[in-house]
């Protein structure tokens, strides 16, 4: 499936597309495994990343990475996508918090954190949404901060912390200022040390059936310094917003290297599997399948490089980015969901990557804002637009 590549990242690009394929791919089933094995297995990938020159592309070269512009990186990402585990192989999985740190962190902070993050010796947690609040309306998060001295005292209860177990902090929206100030400014950023005393991980929240590193933790009268407060004071909102928009972008890339890793399994599957009497290739509904998928990536693919090239060019893209995190959760879904078919039973089991990559694929229309927030809000801006 060819589309342009700029031939200034064509080499970058099949470098990572073949470290994918021949080294990440073929490591999943350990990987997955999880325990002393996995962990083994991706630190070689890793070691093996940083000897041939591919490890934390995305990162800005004055923090230790790659220093591959934004928009280069976009084309970079979609092949690095084709497995879950390519971000953490390839030293990107930091890369939305490090960028979120250099610009609003202390200097005490960003001496702490930063280059040990890029070089993949600490990882980072954000957490935002909670267990009883509606994560599409995030003005009503109950999590607290309250100044007591020259501290933060935290109370609260996040979810879906990723990684928390294993970070070194956590990244936390707080509600720091009174009832009468506008909604969105009554949120601040706190960096909390995961080893701060009344850090306390609850549970390891499974998702259907996967055990991802999603974490439930509780903030139990946590203190922290008041020089951990990351940027302004009522900005908690206008900094996680920063962080996401260029986030759904990776998000969208990524989800096109798993479409296109299903495709390709599909297409193969069609191509080795017969059925009264003549290859599953030649079956008409099973033409459809291949009919569908390709012109669904392919949207799908044109819409996410539109969108960030409206990022690139210092836009907020805040339509193009709401229209391909609905269209890109909705394809990924739909393709992946297509190579299950054609595969049939095997298509359930662990035998292909099919079944992780299915249930992986129905997150994607909850994570950073389920469908209907995007496609509510992005159609109110269109209409405005016209108006």
């Amino acid at each position: 499936m060819l589309f342009p590549v700029p031939d200034r990242v064509r080499d970058v690009r099949d470098a990572v597309h073949a470290f994918m394929t021949e080294r990440v791919e073929p490591a999943e089933p350990v990987l997955n495994a999880g325990g002393d094995a996995a962990r083994a297995a991706l630190a070689e990938l890793r070691a093996a990343a940083k000897a041939a020159g591919l490890w934390a592309l995305g990162h800005p070269a004055e923090l230790g990475g790659g220093g591959l512009p934004f928009l280069d990186y976009v084309y970079v990402n979609e092949v690095q996508g084709r497995s879950e585990w390519g971000q953490l192989a390839l030293g990107t999985f930091t890369l939305q918090d490090s960028l979120m740190l250099h610009r609003y962190a202390g200097e005490a902070w960003r001496e702490r954190y930063l280059a040990p993050m890029v070089a993949g010796e600490v990882s980072p947690s954000f957490a935002m949404t909670e267990p009883d609040v509606a994560g599409s309306d995030p003005t009503g998060l109950r999590t607290t901060a309250e100044l007591d001295g020259d501290h933060w005292v935290i109370r609260g209860r996040k979810w879906f912390t990723t990684g928390a177990a294993d970070a070194a902090y956590t990244t936390v929206m707080c509600r720091t200022e009174p009832d009468d100030a506008p909604p969105h400014r009554r949120f601040s950023m706190i960096i909390v040390p995961t080893d701060a005393p009344g850090y306390r991980i609850v549970r390891e929240t499974p998702v259907l059936g996967l055990h991802g590193g999603h974490y439930e933790v509780a903030y139990e009268d946590v203190r922290v310094p008041a020089g951990n407060l990351l940027g302004p004071r009522g900005q908690g909102f206008a900094i996680a917003q920063e962080r996401l928009g260029p986030g759904r972008i990776f998000h969208c890339m990524r989800w096109l290297g798993q479409a296109q890793r299903a495709f390709e399994l599909m297409c193969a599957r069609l191509g080795a599997r017969s059925a009264f009497g003549e290859p599953l290739a030649a079956k008409q509904l099973m033409q459809q399948h291949v009919f569908e998928s390709y012109a669904q990536i392919q949207a799908a693919r044109g819409l996410t490089l539109q969108a960030a090239e409206r990022i690139d060019a210092g836009d907020q893209a805040r339509v193009e980015i709401g229209v391909v995190k609905v269209v890109g959760a909705r394809m990924l879904h739909d393709v992946v969901d297509r190579a299950v078919q054609v595969h049939g039973a095997a298509g359930l089991t662990d035998d292909t990557p099919l079944s992780r990559m299915y249930r992986h694929a129905r997150e994607a229309r909850l994570y950073d804002g389920p469908d209907e927030v995007h496609v509510q809000s992005t159609a109110r801006r269109i209409l405005r637009a016209l108006g």
